[in-house]
C-alpha cells in the first residue's frame, strides 16, 4: 500500500488525508516551537524535514500512518492524527498533535476518534496504545477522554513515558463509551460551548 493510496476519512467538521508537501510549513512551525516539547522538540530544520519525510514514508513501510487533519469548511490544516509504529516502539500507537493556533476546539479528540475507528473497523486492530510524556497533562487528559487507561504492565519506549491502553474494539461497540465521546465532540459544534477545567485539544 503506497502513500498515494491513503484512505480519506471524514467527519462533519474534518477531513483526514495523507500528508503532502504543501502541509509542511505548519508542521515545521509546530516542531520548531515550544509546542513540540513533549514530542522530542523543539527540533532544528534538518530534524524536522527528516521527521516529516518519515511521516510520509511510514505509510509506504507500514501500510498505515498519520493523517493530516483538515477543516472541512476551509481545507486549512490543523494538525495530525493516526497510527505510528517505528522500529523501537513495542506496540502500534495512536498519536495526535494540533497546531498551536488550532487548539481548544476539540479537533484532536474528533480526529483521533475517527482514526481509531478506522484502525479497529477497517484495519483489524485489536488493541492500541499511546506513549505519553508524564508531564504532558493535556495529552493524558485527551487519552482518558478517549477511554484509554494507564497500563502499568505495558512496555514503555524508554522508561520515560507512560503507556495508555485504548479500549478494545468490543468495548467501543457496546455504545456507552462511544456515545459519550461523540456527544462531547458534538458539543464543540456549538459556538457557545466553552468547556472549563480540563484540556480542550
Amino acid at each position: 500500500m503506497g502513500h498515494r493510496d491513503i484512505p480519506v476519512l471524514e467527519s462533519e467538521r474534518l477531513v483526514l488525508r495523507g500528508p503532502e508537501p504543501g502541509d509542511y510549513p505548519n508542521f515545521r512551525s509546530t516542531f520548531s516551537s515550544y509546542r513540540s516539547r513533549f514530542m522530542g522538540g523543539p527540533l532544528n530544520t534538518y530534524e524536522i524535514w527528516m521527521l516529516y519525510a518519515a511521516e510520509i514514508g511510514h505509510w509506504e513501510i507500514r501500510g498505515f500512518g498519520m493523517w493530516m487533519i483538515h477543516l472541512r469548511e476551509t481545507d486549512e490544516t490543523l494538525g495530525m492524527a493516526g497510527g505510528w509504529f517505528p522500529p523501537k516502539w513495542p506496540e502500534r500507537e495512536i498519536a495526535w498533535f494540533i497546531w498551536p493556533e488550532a487548539t481548544g476546539n476539540g479537533y484532536a479528540l474528533e480526529a483521533t476518534h475517527l482514526a481509531r475507528k478506522y484502525f479497529y473497523e477497517k484495519a483489524g486492530w485489536e488493541t492500541a496504545v499511546s506513549y505519553l510524556d508524564p508531564k504532558d497533562l493535556d495529552s493524558i487528559r485527551l487519552a482518558e477522554r478517549l477511554g484509554a487507561v494507564k497500563d502499568k504492565e505495558a512496555t514503555s519506549i524508554d522508561g520515560n513515558d507512560v503507556v495508555y491502553r485504548h479500549p478494545s474494539p468490543q468495548r467501543l461497540k457496546n455504545g456507552q463509551l462511544r456515545d459519550g465521546i461523540e456527544m462531547e465532540i458534538r458539543s464543540y459544534y456549538d459556538p457557545l460551548f466553552k468547556p472549563k477545567g480540563y484540556a480542550i485539544d
